[in-house]
């Protein structure tokens, strides 16, 4: 008897494992149908593929985490998973969108930076040492660069009804890879639970309050979001950049959106 429970629990643990890989691999085949659709010539829906696919990303890590089950393998499938949607998606989105006209090396020098600066950015992650969880992230996520861009797209097709100014997506591409790379320290999401002190309450009400916006107004939001969030990132950290030493609510449960 002790013999079949024991193979019983083994096996629920097996089962177990599976359930935040498959998030990720929800997250693959998403970014890669926005590569599809991009090489398609539609990259308005891509766009809309590779915010899922950031929603998926967000959950798997959590999930892991919650099961007790966090493994070495799952940060690294995790990683290739994203670099097919926020890495190779954004940089092949830059070539066959804004550059246009530009010559073929200099067009694929400038489309290459999210796949580039964003591989550099994962391989990183994995080395660091993350026993000891702290409340922000350095440099910007894969994910968040690319909803990014994919913003950019989706702001200006709702508005203008086109892609945008190739100048500026072209700009925007450069900078923020090097904020992919840079020492810049960006706030992480709050804690998934309404017991965790009053600035993570009212931060997780932002967070649901900006989810509603997205589903009501669409492009309209991600967008100026984005350059809040990242500009007042910027400017947090070269104001205050002991802010984050300073709080003390972070903990061993926090949830993080990335990687």
């Amino acid at each position: 008897m002790r013999r079949r429970r024991k193979k019983i629990k083994r096996r629920h643990r097996v089962n177990k494992r599976f359930i935040p890989n498959i998030l990720t691999v929800f997250n693959m085949f998403l970014g890669f149908m926005a590569i599809v659709l991009i090489m398609k010539g539609n990259p308005v829906k891509a766009g809309w593929l590779i915010l899922f696919a950031g929603m998926f990303d967000a959950v798997d890590g959590k999930i892991a985490r919650l099961l007790g089950i966090p493994s070495k393998f799952g940060t690294e499938f995790d990683s290739f998973a994203d670099t097919v949607s926020f890495c190779m998606a954004p940089s092949l989105l830059i070539y066959s969108v804004y550059t246009q006209g530009l010559p073929p090396l200099l067009a694929g020098v400038i489309s290459i930076v999210p796949l580039l600066f964003g591989t550099i950015r994962l391989a990183r992650f994995n080395l660091i040492d993350d026993e000891i969880p702290s409340p922000y992230f350095t440099g910007l996520t894969t994910p968040l660069n690319a909803l990014f861009i994919f913003g950019y797209v989706l702001f200006n097709h709702q508005v203008y009804g086109h892609m945008g100014d190739p100048r500026v997506a072209l700009v925007l591409v450069v900078v923020l890879g090097f904020l992919l790379i840079s020492r810049v320290r960006f706030s992480k999401f709050p804690l998934l639970s309404f017991k965790k002190g009053r600035k993570n309450t009212m931060q997780l009400l932002g967070v649901l309050g900006t989810v509603v916006a997205l589903i009501i107004w669409k492009g309209l939001v991600l967008f100026p979001l984005m350059v809040i969030y990242v500009s007042w990132s910027i400017l947090n950290w070269v104001i205050h950049p002991q802010r984050f030493e300073e709080d003390s609510t972070y903990t061993d449960e926090t949830e993080e959106i990335i990687l």
